[in-house]
């Protein structure tokens, strides 16, 4: 899938990198929590929240994530924008909810990330 069927996908309006609109993507990831984004994120993965901030795009860089859509419409600043911009990560705002997006992409296709180890017995 591209980041372009994404935008499609989610009803999505690009904000940044529309140069990108081709590149591919793998997985995505649904979350607010950047911890978990952290310990499930590989390459080439979309990843869906509705958390807007400069952890979010300082979290894509580190993990080579593709493309962020931004959920249930909202806006990021010109901040975050240009943070992406300088990193090359494409930025999307979706009206989707987190959950439907992700559940869109699943259904066209796009599957979500595993764990990158085992949670420990009992977590």
């Amino acid at each position: 899938m591209t980041i372009r069927e994404v935008m499609k996908i989610v009803d999505g309006k690009v904000l940044v990198g529309e140069d990108r609109l081709d590149a591919p993507v793998d997985t995505a990831c649904g979350s607010d929590l950047m911890s978990d984004v952290l310990a499930f994120v590989k390459d080439k993965t979309v990843l869906i929240t509705g958390l807007i901030n400069p952890h979010v795009v300082r979290t894509s860089e580190m993990l080579d994530i593709t493309c962020i859509v931004f959920s249930r419409g909202k806006m990021p600043s010109e901040e975050i924008l240009e943070m992406a911009e300088e990193v090359g990560i494409a930025v999307i705002s979706s009206p989707l909810t987190t959950y439907t997006a992700c559940g869109e992409l699943y259904l066209h296709g796009l599957p979500g990330t595993k764990p990158k180890k085992p949670a420990p017995e009992g977590a």
